[in-house]
Formats: C-alpha cells, structure tokens, sequence
C-alpha cells in the first residue's frame, strides 16, 4: 500500500519505500529517521514569502508573472498561469549545495558538505538582480550559479581565500553573505534583449552554453558564457514558458504556453514541432541516458513519454502515455502541476494541481523502473508542515551518494531536504 501521511503530520524522508513521518520537523526527529544512516541533518531553511514591493500587489510567488504573461492568454486563461514551471530550486551537479529563490530579488545558497551543519546561508543580492524567476548551477564550473531575472541572467560565483572569481568588465559586483567562509561574487551579466525577464533557463551539459527564454520574446536564445555573446533561434516561439537540454547534449526541448512544443538536435539546430490536446506543458524531465523524456501537461493525470527511435541526430520519435492511476483515484486532480525526475532514474516526483480535501497539496512520490518504457509505482505521497499548504517548487540532487534527495519550497515559507535512501545505494 502506498504511504499516506496523516493530516498533522510531516514527511522526513524515504527508507526503502516507505515514507516516515513525524508531528513535526526536528533536527532530533530527523537524526532518528535518517541522519544515523546518512551521517548528517538537512536542516530546513525558512524564507520570506512576501515578494511584494509598495508599488506592486502582493502576490504568490508561482502567480507573481501573470501581469507580463496577459499578452499571451486570453483573459479567462490567466488562472492557467499558476501552473508555470518556475524552477526556482536547484542542488549543485556534484556538491551538497542547495540554492534556491527566497525572495523576489534574493536567493539563499545553504552548503550541507564539508560538516556544514551549522552554518548559515549565503544570501546572494545585487542590484541587477531583479524578478527572480529561474535558477540553475553551471555544469562543470565549480561554485557558479546562473539567475534568470528582469533584464537578463546574473552569474555568480563563490570566491574563497587566495582564490577571487574574475569579474567580466563592467559588472558591478556585490553580495550579502552571513557568517559563511565562502564570499559570492557577481562575475557577469548577461543582459537580454530589450530588458525582457528570462523566464526559462537550460544548461548544456558541458557547461559551455545556456540557453535561455522569456515570455516577452518571440525565441530564444544561446549564449556563449566565455565569451558573454547570445545568439537568439527565431522559429516564431513566443509566449516560451520552459526549456529543457538533455543530458548528453544532442537534445534539446522547448515549451510553450498554447501547448506546442518542440525537439531539437543541437547539431544543426533543426526541430520537430509537437502538439498536445491535454494542455500545455508544465514539466518535463529527461531520463538519465538522454534518450527520453518525460512531459506533464495542465489538464490530465498522465504523462507522456517521448522516445527517440534512432540515434542522435534523428528526430525521430514517439509519444507513449504513462499512466498514474492512483493519481487520479485518490486526488480528484484535474492535471499536474509539476514534475522532477532524478539523475538515477529511479524516483520521480509529482505535484497536482487542486484535488479534494484528504490529497490536497501533497507530493506524490513514484518508484520507476526503465527498460523499453517508463514504468511507475506509487510510493506514497510527500506532506509538507502547515495547514492549507502546496509545494511552490521543487528539485532532486542528482549524485548524493546514499540515494536522491528532494527539495521543496513550500507555500509556508519553508525549504525543506528529504532524503530518499534506498537500499541499492547504501554500502554493503
């Protein structure tokens, strides 16, 4: 039976398919569960909901684009902008650095490695840095962090003694960091065009590359990082909402809000149109050899599965429902809202959209099995602490030693690790 965490609890982390819960989040009560197997507590960070300021609206953060997205929609669609894929949480490839957007012009970076319990987080600030909308860690390049915002995209990266980060000329630098050893600089600006908000974020898995969208602009664009230059692909895609490159480069995957989206070779950067009449697409993920992936749409409980046919560069390829009954048994979901896949392939999680008063603003957590398809089974579901609560974002690290982890922003104001342990990843 799938585990269901009881109203009044919390969810701490995974043993082996089953869910443990507690009545509140402790480092105590998560030394019990899991820090005697780990060795250490992720401890929960707290965040400021508020992304208000005096001239503007108080708004949730998943609904803070509606007013730039309006030329997009019809007016009876704008509930649908709620549902944007804003990835505004991201664990660093290979080191136990989580970073995520804790206010609307701030991002919080939290080190667990090196005995970091105990220390406080960075807390990365500049004026440049407007409108957080998308954060992700550069591949292959040590401590450097890209931020998606109003203007273009902020890099930053972590200086430490004896070792300063090299500037680009003419950024103006600047951090707020408190009690860490670790000083982040502001080492470039990427300015987009036109002052448009970067709304969609990818990395190309070297690193060399990141491409980026708005959902003001009719393309999108890749950017040389070395060089600082951006070279915009106009194929008529306004109104972008989310971009995905693949695992080993050769793919590349683009959404947009009217519910078409596209595939791509990066070898010559042609593309294959697809549509969708579920709605538009809300997540995607790849599996971790590049050769598919895994698509959420706005208006269904079941996901589709692209498949390529042949080797890169081929476009072709096909799409595969995968089916979640119980997601659509127990929650009375009307769609999915979100979706994470981890780097292992084996745990996949998912967020819904609405549903009745018992399932209302879980996760559901799936264990997947991969051979010629995508097969899920439900571990259970994911509560998060308060009352009348949803999960804002959420994001796995790929390559903690013991198995995944996930983490939540939560609508409460809380950042919280679970660590998914599973037994083919502890030692013998």
């Amino acid at each position: 039976m799938p585990s269901f965490p009881q109203p009044g609890s919390l969810t701490l982390c995974e043993i082996n398919r089953d869910l443990i819960t507690a009545q509140s989040v402790s480092d105590d009560q998560a030394k019990e569960a899991y820090g005697k197997i780990l060795g250490t507590v992720f401890t929960p960070i707290q965040y400021q909901l508020d992304h208000s300021t005096p001239d503007t609206p108080i708004e949730p953060p998943v609904n803070g684009i509606s007013r730039l997205l309006k030329r997009f929609v019809a007016p009876n669609d704008v509930k649908l902008l709620t549902h944007v894929d804003i990835r505004c949480v991201s664990w660093h490839q290979t080191k136990d650095i989580l970073a995520f957007a804790s206010g609307r012009n701030q991002v919080t970076v939290r080190d667990y490695g090196d005995s970091g319990e105990g220390k406080d987080p960075c807390i990365l600030t500049n004026d440049l840095q407007r409108e957080v909308k998308v954060i992700e860690w550069r591949p292959n390049a040590g401590k450097t962090l890209s931020v998606g915002c109003k203007g273009g995209i902020c890099i930053w990266t972590a200086s430490y003694p004896g070792n300063t980060a090299c500037v680009r000329p003419g950024v103006t630098s600047g951090t707020l960091s408190r009690g860490s050893g670790i000083r982040w600089t502001l080492v470039d600006f990427l300015k987009s065009h036109d002052n448009e908000q970067i709304s969609a974020l990818s990395w190309s898995p070297d690193g060399r590359y990141v491409a980026s969208a708005s959902y003001e602009s009719s393309s999108f664009t890749i950017w040389d990082v070395a060089q600082g230059v951006g070279t915009p692909i106009r194929r008529g895609l306004g109104g972008i909402s989310l971009l995905k490159w693949s695992p080993t480069g050769d793919y590349f995957f683009a959404a947009k809000f009217d519910g078409t989206f596209y595939l791509w070779e990066t070898n010559t950067w042609t593309s294959e149109p697809w549509s969708s009449t579920s709605g538009f697409v809300t997540g995607a993920s790849w599996d971790p050899d590049g050769r598919m992936i895994a698509v959420s749409f706005s208006d269904s409980l079941t996901l589709g599965s692209i498949h390529f046919a042949s080797k890169p560069p081929s476009l072709d390829a096909h799409l595969l429902p995968v089916e979640l009954p119980e997601l659509n048994s127990l929650t009375n979901s009307g769609g999915i809202e979100k979706i994470a896949w981890d780097g292992s392939g084996e745990r996949l999680a998912v967020s819904y959209k609405d549903g009745n008063d018992l399932y209302k603003g879980l996760i559901a957590l799936y264990d997947i099995k991969r051979a010629t398809l995508i097969t899920p089974s439900l571990i259970g579901f994911i509560r998060g602490p308060g009352d009348d609560i949803k999960p804002l974002t959420f994001s796995f690290h790929h390559k903690y030693k013991q198995g995944p982890l996930l983490s939540v922003c939560w609508s409460s104001g809380v950042c919280i690790t679970y660590p998914l342990v599973i037994r083919s990843h502890l030692p013998a």
